[in-house]
């Protein structure tokens, strides 16, 4: 089982790399402005996840620079998880604040729609 998750994952991260989405593009200023924005925000997640895979996406899509922490190579992301968001789940993203003083939110579907609502692309013009 764990040669297959192993193939799987690699296969995930090959497709992904290979189909990558591009970025949107923003007036520097407004991207600092972002970037300014995000630097509050943590993604807990697995590197070969598909579920986290799908949100670093959609983070890339909207160009949304966030820090990412890789629970399953790291015991000091695995404890904050743990300590700030009470599972062992990811995808999970970090709200605001430490550990302590943060929302936690998990399910890809609801990261993505908090990103999209919260991070609006750019008119096109």
């Amino acid at each position: 089982m764990a040669l297959i998750r192993f193939i799987l994952g690699r296969l995930i991260l090959f497709f992904n790399w290979l189909f990558a989405p591009r970025s949107t593009r923003r007036d520097p200023d407004a991207q600092a402005t972002i970037d300014a924005q995000t630097a509050s925000l943590v993604l807990y997640q697995y590197e070969a996840c598909p579920f986290c895979v799908k949100v670093r996406r959609a983070m890339k899509r909207h160009a949304l620079n966030i820090e990412t922490r890789d629970v399953k190579r790291s015991d000091t992301a695995r404890e904050e998880l743990l300590a700030g968001g009470g599972h062992l789940k990811v995808p999970c993203l970090r709200i605001g604040g430490d550990e302590h003083g943060a929302q936690w939110m998990y399910e890809s579907n609801d990261i993505i729609n908090y990103l999209a609502a919260r991070f609006p692309a750019p008119a096109q013009s």
